[in-house]
């Protein structure tokens, strides 16, 4: 009886990888896209020294944008503490347009913060920790 309840276990989850890489799955909501132009970019850091720059990314994703919202989906993600920041790239030109002060003009967002009046968030106003399936939800910033 033992045996076969341990080859049963045993078969369940070798048989179901969908059942274990969804518990391990993070689905970005990016909310408030006025244009289906383009795609939504999303930057995932897992250390403050990295946030915001492109070296020492923990994961990017990308989604083709939709009106309303828009889903990026990242799989098989290390339980941990992280930080999003995101962007819609309307013109799909790989890169955050910003004015000739160096403003973003493109619509962006971050997770649990806000654009400041003086620049962006920090890693610390962003950060959630991640030990499951998660669904986290971003308003789209600056989005004219």
């Amino acid at each position: 009886m033992k045996w076969f309840l341990l080859f049963s276990i045993c078969t369940l989850f070798c048989l179901s990888p969908s059942l274990l890489s969804a518990q391990s799955s993070l689905v970005v909501k990016v909310q408030g896209l006025k244009q289906a132009s383009g795609v939504v970019r999303v930057a995932l850091y897992n250390k403050a020294k990295n946030f915001l720059k492109f070296e020492g990314l923990a994961a990017n994703g990308f989604a083709k944008a939709s009106v309303g919202e828009t889903e990026v989906i990242f799989q098989n993600l290390p339980h941990g503490d992280y930080a999003i920041a995101l962007y819609h790239d309307k013109n799909d030109n790989k890169v955050m347009d910003k004015n000739w002060w160096g403003i973003p003009v493109e619509p962006l967002g971050f997770s649990n913060a806000k654009l400041g009046s003086f620049g962006p968030p920090k890693f610390e106003d962003c950060v959630f920790s991640f030990k499951a399936y998660t669904e986290i939800s971003i308003l789209l910033e600056n989005n004219k």
